[in-house]
């Protein structure tokens, strides 16, 4: 019962980064678009976040919990997912308002494209919680939280609202509701909940492998960071005075100083 209760524990706190991803679309209720300035800087604010949230949190503790030889081998595994996943997915093109008409093998395509950007970072949220219930944690609800749980389910939220945005922006430019906007920003983060949870039962009943599964999950996200979410930013400043460099810095030193207080709890 106790390991139940875990679960759903570990799966309510990968659905509310989830949930923060809509919140990314909510500025559309009330502005008709987002300069391309603005949306460079959001997308070097995620950028310095899953960096942060990956070298503070997971990889220190990672090494914290084993050695070198313990991290880099997840590490490494953690990248060639994303890799393989964007190879099986590659040149798919996905227009949201296809989505409710979609046929099953559509509907496949477009969770596995989902999945690619999402998981990871349920699985950065489901290894945080590997010590849920065990001593050295915080109060909440009830449960025995790790710091570090508390560190990644925060940091996790908080790259998900720009991404939000970025997920909005061209679903306005369709014409897409604001309401659906919102369930689509949201729907892309929905397998977070999922790879939370298998994470967390992983290292769960296979503790030895703990340090890989924090270097597994610190290698998808900051490879995810330097294969799309910096590479998303320039091409979105390519038209700016310094291609958008300037924004992007910014962004990634703001997202960075976000992380530093949660970093030393």
């Amino acid at each position: 019962m106790a390991l139940l209760e875990n679960l759903v524990f570990v799966f309510v706190a990968g659905f509310i980064t989830a949930l923060a991803t809509g919140v990314g679309a909510l500025p559309f209720f009330f502005f008709e678009e987002i300069s391309d300035r603005w949306n460079v800087f959001l997308w070097g604010l995620a950028s310095g976040i899953m960096v942060s949230a990956s070298v503070f949190g997971l990889l220190s503790e990672g090494l914290a919990e084993g050695t070198l030889r313990d991290v880099v081998p997840g590490a490494v595994a953690g990248v060639l997912l994303v890799v393989v996943s964007h190879h099986l997915i590659s040149g798919a093109e996905v227009n949201p308002r296809e989505y409710e008409a979609a046929d099953f093998k559509k509907l496949v395509l477009i969770l596995g494209i989902l999945t690619v950007h999402s998981f990871p970072e349920g699985v950065a949220v489901g290894v945080s919680f590997a010590d849920l219930g065990l001593e050295g944690g915080t109060q909440v609800l009830g449960f025995t939280v790790p710091l570090l749980a508390v560190f990644m389910t925060v940091a996790i939220s908080i790259h998900n609202v720009p991404e939000g945005t970025a997920i909005a922006i061209p679903l306005r430019a369709m014409g897409v509701s604001n309401w659906k906007m919102v369930w689509w920003a949201v729907f892309s983060s929905l397998p977070q909940p999922i790879g939370a949870v298998l994470a967390f039962y992983f290292v769960r009943i296979a503790r030895e492998f703990l340090p890989f599964g924090f270097g597994f999950a610190a290698g998808a996200m900051i490879f995810l960071v330097v294969s799309e979410f910096v590479p998303e930013a320039l091409e979105t400043g390519s038209k700016l005075p310094g291609k958008g460099r300037r924004e992007l810095t910014s962004g990634l030193l703001v997202g960075v100083l976000l992380m530093v207080p949660l970093a030393a709890v």
